[in-house]
């Protein structure tokens, strides 16, 4: 442990490079931050401190903070400014409200797209789902299910599973009330941050369910799309299983 007055940059050199739990300093430096952001200590939105600053609370060069708060800010987990400083990222903004979004309209921008909550339900984990969350079979959850709508025409119908515990309090009317994303809506109120998600694709065919709710015939051809998304530590708190009708959209990515 690194007494309080103490620098990271002595416990690294009493460590030594060649320990077996040895990290570079500003990764110490990031799981710091990341802590503090996890904590709340910044909220979504809110300035953190400067370099300058989190040099002198950390006792350790600016260039070591700057490279921890590269990798935060490459992760989306922080936002540079020019000329204002770095923010904590939040879904509420328009760049990154749509991130976990990929659905790209053949002609035009977008996604631009508008919801429709079908239900809001609290339910008992079904096996399958429970075992996605880290959760037993049996536990709390709360099950939505939306639409989203392109100029008037269903694009996507999605089921979305959360932990009940963590989303107390969550109804058919909050969703509603709530205009912003429903991301940001679950960092600011249920301080549940999305920080990563893991999808797998597949092509179905439409069932008279998806159909009539997509307004396609049935047997149409759908994109399925699971999506597990997790919080800091990698911890899996949303499970998302998304139908796309991609008759006039394309499911976009980008590899590097």
């Amino acid at each position: 442990m690194v007494p309080p007055n103490s620098s990271l940059l002595d416990a690294e050199a009493q460590t030594g490079a060649a320990g077996p739990n040895f990290s570079p300093l500003y990764k110490q430096i990031k799981g710091l931050l990341t802590r503090s952001l996890q904590s709340s200590e910044w909220k979504p939105g809110e300035a953190i401190p400067s370099e300058m600053e989190l040099a002198a609370r950390y006792k350790v060069s600016q260039g070591t903070v700057r490279k921890a708060i590269d990798e935060l800010a490459a992760e989306n987990l922080l936002v540079r400014r020019q000329g204002k400083g770095t923010f904590v990222a939040t879904h509420a903004e328009q760049k990154i409200q749509y991130r976990f979004l990929r659905l790209t309209p053949d002609v035009g921008a977008g996604p631009g797209l508008e919801r429709q909550l079908l239900d809001c339900r609290r339910v008992r984990a079904p096996a399958e789902v429970a075992r996605a969350l880290g959760l037993r079979t049996g536990d709390a959850m709360v099950q939505v299910r939306r639409m989203l709508h392109a100029s008037g025409v269903p694009v996507v119908l999605d089921e979305i599973w959360l932990p009940g515990h963590l989303f107390k309090g969550l109804t058919a009317e909050r969703l509603n009330e709530h205009r912003g994303p429903m991301y940001g809506l679950f960092e600011t109120e249920f301080g549940v941050r999305m920080i990563r998600a893991e999808e797998k694709i597949r092509a179905v065919a439409a069932d008279a369910l998806s159909a009539g709710l997509l307004q396609v015939p049935e047997g149409s051809p759908l994109l399925s799309v699971e999506r597990l998304s997790h919080t800091y530590h990698d911890r899996p708190v949303e499970l998302r299983r998304g139908l796309y009708n991609t008759s006039g959209h394309f499911y976009r990515n980008e590899l590097s």
